[in-house]
């Protein structure tokens, strides 16, 4: 039990900013709050948290450890509002955020389904690139292809998601394939812009993420033109795999430099943290965590 309660303060003084802030959350006072984290980092043997009078930051270490906290806190009370609510029904008004290209494919044509099964349930879908406030902006829930940084939000992991480099069999056929990154100088790439400036494509070389500025003589900011770019044997790509993983099925494109492939930037869901999330978010939730664990899932889609 103390333990818990250890875990459990950590993570209210990391989100809320201040010993004190969380002491008058639980109403208590801030001298017992600083004696809970005191014997959690005994307890650990490392420091969690840089503390002086006027601030409080994390260390590294504890950057990790609250992600971990974070996720077995929700999970628990997952599991006891399942437990609670396994008779109840999910309602009221759902307003759901995602990136526009996975919202397109892997979002947009599952929210009938999900409906269908939760009769007494709207949907808002928010269809767009930016990363978007969910407090301000009165968002649900939100689908998110990038590490969980923000620590008053809760991450779900929804699957792996990996990114290649791709080409079409014509392409390589004409122009070669890369066999190291140097060569990409020697390649149209087909990169991606946002907000003016260009992407660059990052990958993993004698054991460091390496970013790489490429150049091609045409450049997008909508994925989806890129992989029909791709296809048509414009050129080389660097994509999802949710986007790309049928097409290299089908043998209409092929990957290059697999052996350089950074670690994937993976699908999360992230709401906002509740005392009580309500159940149509953690039904939503769970049900984007099914269908895309469905082994043959990504290959049909």
């Amino acid at each position: 039990m103390d333990q818990f309660k250890q875990i459990s303060t950590f993570v209210e003084v990391a989100s809320r900013g201040s010993l004190s802030a969380a002491a008058r959350a639980e109403g208590i006072a801030p001298a017992m709050i600083g004696r809970r984290l005191d014997a959690l980092e005994e307890r650990l043997g490392v420091k969690l948290l840089q503390r002086t009078t006027r601030k409080l930051a994390l260390t590294n270490e504890g950057l990790a450890f609250l992600e971990d906290c974070q996720r077995i806190l929700a999970d628990l009370e997952n599991a006891e509002a399942a437990v609670s609510e396994r008779s109840a029904k999910a309602s009221g008004h759902l307003s759901i955020s995602a990136p526009a290209g996975f919202g397109r494919q892997h979002v947009a044509p599952l929210i009938p389904s999900f409906l269908a099964q939760h009769r007494d349930v709207t949907v808002t879908l928010n269809l767009n690139d930016r990363v978007v406030d969910l407090i301000g902006e009165g968002i649900d829930v939100a689908i998110r292809i990038a590490a969980l940084s923000d620590s008053n939000l809760i991450g779900v992991k929804l699957a792996d998601n990996k990114r290649v480099v791709v080409a079409s069999p014509s392409y390589i056929r004409k122009h070669g394939a890369p066999k190291s990154l140097d060569d990409l100088a020697r390649h149209n790439c087909l990169a991606i812009s946002s907000e003016g400036s260009q992407r660059g494509w990052t990958f993993r070389q004698a054991g460091k993420n390496v970013t790489l500025k490429v150049a091609g003589n045409m450049v997008c900011n909508d994925g989806a033109v890129l992989h029909d770019w791709a296809l048509s044997g414009k050129g080389l790509a660097w994509r999802s795999m949710w986007e790309v993983g049928n097409a290299i099925e089908a043998g209409q494109l092929v990957t290059v430099l697999d052996e350089f492939a950074a670690p994937g930037n993976d699908i999360y869901a992230v709401f906002a943290q509740r005392q009580h999330l309500p159940f149509r978010i953690r039904a939503f939730v769970d049900f984007l965590r099914h269908t895309y664990s469905q082994q043959d899932y990504w290959r049909k889609t």
